[in-house]
């Protein structure tokens, strides 16, 4: 009988410890001292340009629930730059709402700094708005709205100027880069809080456990892919193969094209496998460091888009590399190098300076066992950030096989990724490699 008391008296004591401590939790979160921030992305963009800035304000502090993305149509076929202001308005509503604060911070990249100042251009709708950051994209006489802004520049870029601003150029950097690089991070964070942060890398999670979530979208028009399934496994990162036949985890996809969160391992390597009638699109990415809540995974209609283009064969592998970090291919010293099945594919014809190359696209045009790299596919290099060569990967029925990439990093250190993924016929099945825009350390398997 007494032991009965003294279980039920700690029970009682130890809930009530767990309801202060996610009360001080909530507390700290109502009250964070900071503005909750909001991005916006540019052309042919998502949230993925935003991924690694928020796991660095996360890092320093910033909590989950104060980072948003406002994801829109860049081609504008979809939605109409009214419906995006409208799509703003509801969105700073909303998150004036849940986090208590009374004005919230905007950045906003390329394309995204058009939508903003023009957005910033009624004083009712600068009203909430404390700080703005305009990453390489428009520039403006004086200070958009009124608002304090600070403008970022990429030394490889458009240029531009922002009066009134603080105006800032980020030495050695191409557009892209300048909006996910821990350099441009370093100046956000000065901005937007007054303070020094503490690290401007991604600080590894202290649990092994950790949430990811995200959407699955159609590219560009950033929609979800409705009446999808969305797998995820764990993999071998030396081989790429699956290291149980069921999933982990499996979430249906509606028109929101949101999922998760998934209760994953820092440090391990998960395929992400958009699932559809007629074809299944494979995701990779590299190994997650800690939370990380804006994981996109970008297709195209089955039949449609980009892949309508794309020549198509059982023997043979169809991939996407992509990183949102320029590629840099037409400087005689200095460049990155991706290698494929132990060949470089960059090169000064597919990643020149001027093509802002944040994606390739290998497949063997015609079917024929041929590659060619001395010029890319012309439809494919027309489209932003995007090139695509003529490489033959050779696949198996059953995907048996593997595709090695190793990407080294251009600079002094030559920092290496490496991934290992199944050889995947292109008549059922898309490929995709997200490599990291940043590299912290030993990323290999």
């Amino acid at each position: 009988m007494k032991q009965s008391i003294r279980q039920q008296s700690l029970f009682i004591l130890l809930t009530l410890a767990f309801g202060f401590f996610a009360s001080l939790s909530a507390y700290g979160e109502k009250h964070f001292k900071h503005n909750p921030l909001i991005f916006v992305h540019g052309g042919a963009g998502s949230a993925s340009q935003f991924e690694s800035q928020a796991m660095r304000f996360h890092s320093n502090g910033y909590p989950q629930e104060h980072l948003f993305v406002l994801e829109y149509d860049s081609s504008f076929n979809v939605d109409s730059l009214e419906t995006v202001h409208a799509r703003l308005d509801d969105l700073i509503s909303d998150v004036q709402e849940t986090t208590g604060a009374e004005q919230v911070d905007v950045m906003g990249h390329s394309l995204g700094t058009y939508v903003l100042q023009t957005y910033l251009a009624s004083p009712d709708r600068a009203a909430p708005i404390a700080h703005y950051i305009n990453i390489d994209g428009y520039s403006a006489q004086s200070l958009p709205g009124n608002v304090p802004t600070l403008a970022l520049w990429a030394e490889i870029g458009r240029g531009g100027f922002i009066g009134g601003g603080e105006n800032i150029t980020i030495s050695g950097q191409t557009h892209v880069e300048t909006a996910t690089s821990a350099e441009s991070f370093a100046h956000m964070f000065r901005f937007l809080t007054g303070d020094e942060p503490r690290t401007t890398q991604i600080q590894p999670s202290r649990h092994s456990r950790i949430t990811i979530a995200g959407r699955a979208v159609l590219f560009p028009l950033n929609i979800g892919v409705d009446g999808s399934v969305l797998e995820i496994y764990e993999i071998d990162g030396a081989t790429g193969q699956r290291l149980k036949d069921h999933p982990q985890a499996r979430f249906n996809i509606d028109s929101s094209g949101n999922w998760g969160p998934f209760k994953g391992h820092r440090d391990r390597f998960y395929e992400f496998v958009i699932v559809r009638p007629g074809q299944n699109h494979h995701v990779y990415k590299q190994p997650f460091l800690r939370d990380d809540h804006f994981v996109r995974l970008l297709t195209s209609p089955v039949g449609g888009g980009i892949g309508a283009n794309i020549d198509v064969s059982q023997g043979q592998s169809n991939l996407i590399v992509s990183r949102d970090r320029e590629f840099w291919g037409e400087q005689d010293m200095g460049n990155d190098l991706l290698i494929v099945n132990g060949q470089n594919v960059i090169n000064a014809a597919n990643s020149s300076f001027a093509n802002r190359t944040t994606a390739i696209y290998l497949n063997d045009q015609y079917a024929d066992t041929q590659s060619d790299l001395s010029q890319p596919i012309a439809y494919l290099h027309s489209l932003p950030f995007i090139t695509g060569n003529d490489f033959y990967i050779p696949a198996s029925d059953d995907a048996s096989g593997r595709i090695r990439l190793t990407l080294i990093d251009r600079g002094d250190d030559g920092d290496m990724q490496e991934f290992n993924i199944p050889n995947w016929p292109s008549t059922t099945d898309r490929i995709t490699v997200l490599f990291n825009d940043f590299v912290q350390g030993d990323s290999r398997p």
